[in-house]
């Protein structure tokens, strides 16, 4: 017994007659009849009285209407409870990443997910790429904000449309701060401080291929903090990920992009068939629809 069969018979109580009724319900009358002596057969009683100008329900028919009314008000119900508790969706949804370009969109995708379920939290754990890695492997994070490449038997994920622009960090001070771009000569002799990221060392390494002299790389840092007080400290020029310093000091600090352009993609990673709260779910599909609309204007 499907709940749009009882629709039918009740649009024929209502309109006491199977042609009207069939127009109301946009069917026609030979599909609503057939329907309508299936249900009886199914039921094994006759509903409707058919002998006058107007069909009449029978004791049964009343009987069964009742019946029917209740259960699609019961139906209804569900579905609005439904809806309600999809309303007041509560846990913590936590998130690995470093510092990253990619984090202040993702921080606009949140807003708007808690302006939808305020009572969802969101634990941030800041780290670099190998520490977040292991924690989200070990199923101590939800998600985790990657640079590309990542192992796609081992994950799903979703990219940021904004590229992850390198730069050099350099102190406010430095003849390379009036330059809009820096070059690979323009670094030519300076005390460096790279990404000790493997995969993103090697990036960067390879950008410097065309260098005329030998590099000085007295420094590597896994985190871009620690290489602008370096670099604050007139210690080293620093190469990192633009995006991970947004806030910097421009008395202190100076960001120039790097010339040819060097850019990475990032991605909100989760595991595969890994079980996931509804408060997980709800933001993993909720990101997967607003991550790739979603863009910020990017500091100077």
């Amino acid at each position: 017994m499907e709940l749009r069969v009882l629709k039918y018979f009740l649009a024929i109580a209502r309109e006491q007659g199977i042609t009207r009724a069939a127009e109301v319900l946009h069917i026609t009358q030979p599909t609503l009849s057939r329907q309508i002596a299936e249900l009886e057969e199914e039921l094994g009683v006759q509903l409707f009285d058919r002998s006058g100008r107007r069909i009449q329900l029978t004791d049964e028919g009343i009987l069964f209407r009742r019946r029917a009314l209740e259960i699609l008000e019961l139906v209804d119900r569900t579905r609005e409870e439904m809806t309600e508790q999809d309303e007041r969706i509560e846990g913590t949804v936590s998130i690995g990443c470093g510092v990253l370009h990619a984090f202040q969109m993702l921080s606009e995708v949140i807003g708007r997910f808690r302006e939808r379920y305020p009572q969802v939290h969101f634990q941030i754990h800041t780290g670099n790429a190998d520490d977040v890695r292991q924690r989200i492997d070990q199923g101590l994070l939800d998600l985790a904000l990657f640079i590309e490449p990542v192992a796609a038997e081992t994950y799903n994920y979703v990219r940021f449309p904004e590229k992850e622009l390198y730069g050099v960090m350099l102190p406010a001070d430095s003849p390379l701060a009036a330059k809009e771009a820096v070059t690979v000569d323009d670094l030519a002799g300076l005390p460096l401080c790279l990404p000790s990221r493997l995969s993103v060392h090697s990036e960067v390494m390879n950008w410097f291929q065309s260098a005329k002299q030998p590099l000085n790389i007295p420094f590597t840092s896994n985190l871009s903090t620690n290489a602008a007080m370096l670099v604050a400290h007139h210690l080293a020029v620093a190469i990192i990920a633009l995006g991970s310093q947004p806030y910097a000091d421009p008395a202190k600090i100076a960001l120039r992009p790097l010339s040819p352009e060097l850019a990475e993609t990032a991605i909100l990673a989760w595991r595969r068939q890994q079980p996931y709260t509804r408060a997980v779910k709800k933001f993993i599909a909720f990101a997967q629809e607003e991550i790739p609309k979603t863009s910020t204007s990017r500091a100077e």
